[in-house]
């Protein structure tokens, strides 16, 4: 599988082009022996459609794959077509969870943290620390408030935001339906 990536004179048009040489193996992993349509793709497959989405917009990619002539079928490439739009929609959906699951998280923590450290400042504030027990909490909640707030403002703001390479891509194919493309390569017989 070789990859090309230009983008046509139409700015609303931009396009990847996949040469698979092995014809539609190369969409598929070599270790999933089911049929088109429930096969899992190839992780190869998938990081060169990410690289060479890199560049290009939201709107307007055409995935456009060229199959060497003998091997094309058109039932195969409608099975094909839609099992991508199939995993770009739910991996989209998947990694938009997750972001979201990561920011949940992150604002939790930083919730329980602010009220850690609301505790320790009414037990220092009103001078219950002078008890060995309220000096403990005194001791528990102050680490405690810092390491969640922290904790949880490193998910806010760098976590949630290392989702959004996959996130951009899957956002970009998700909707890539009727912009994939199959043309055949090599002398037309």
């Amino acid at each position: 599988m070789t990859h090309t990536s230009s983008t046509k004179d139409y700015p609303e048009t931009q396009e990847i082009s996949l040469r698979l040489v092995g014809g539609y193996e190369d969409i598929f992993s070599d270790f999933d022996v089911r049929p088109y349509s429930r096969r899992s793709l190839s992780v190869d497959f998938i990081d060169e459609i990410c690289r060479a989405s890199g560049d290009k917009h939201h709107e307007g990619i055409d995935l456009v794959m060229h199959v060497p002539l003998a091997q094309r079928n058109e039932s195969h490439e409608a099975t094909i077509r839609e099992r991508l739009t199939g995993h770009f929609k739910k991996h989209y959906a998947l990694t938009l969870a997750d972001r979201r699951r990561v920011l949940k998280k992150g604002f939790f923590m930083i919730g329980i943290g602010a009220l850690c450290m609301i505790a320790a400042t009414l037990v220092e504030h009103y001078e219950l620390a002078r008890s060995i027990v309220n000096s403990f909490f005194l001791v528990f909640l102050e680490p405690a408030a810092w390491f969640l707030l922290w904790e949880g403002m490193d998910q806010v703001i760098f976590e949630s935001k290392s989702k959004d390479t996959e996130l951009n891509f899957y956002r970009k194919m998700a909707d890539s339906r009727g912009h994939i493309h199959f043309k055949h390569e090599g002398p037309q017989a």
